[in-house]
């Protein structure tokens, strides 16, 4: 992996039965890696690769948050230790 990239994992949660449609739309984004629905307290995990902290968060804050049908988001930047 290419040291300037910036990973993160970002955590969804949707309206009621909003998480297929919510999944799709994200998957379009730009530097989303994957989508996928998942059981538990959040609807969908998400995978976002960036070339900075910055554009990272743009893309969280302007698309992801964005998305009709999310109603919050928990962003978790993976580390390299």
């Amino acid at each position: 992996m290419n040291s300037s990239v910036v990973s993160a994992y970002i955590l969804i949660q949707t309206d009621m039965d909003k998480a297929t449609r919510v999944a799709e739309s994200i998957r379009q984004i730009e530097g989303i890696v994957f989508a996928d629905i998942v059981t538990g307290p959040y609807d969908i995990i998400a995978k976002a690769d960036s070339d900075s902290m910055d554009n990272l968060g743009r893309m969280v804050v302007q698309r992801v948050q964005m998305s009709s049908g999310v109603n919050r988001t928990l962003t978790c930047p993976v580390v390299n230790i």
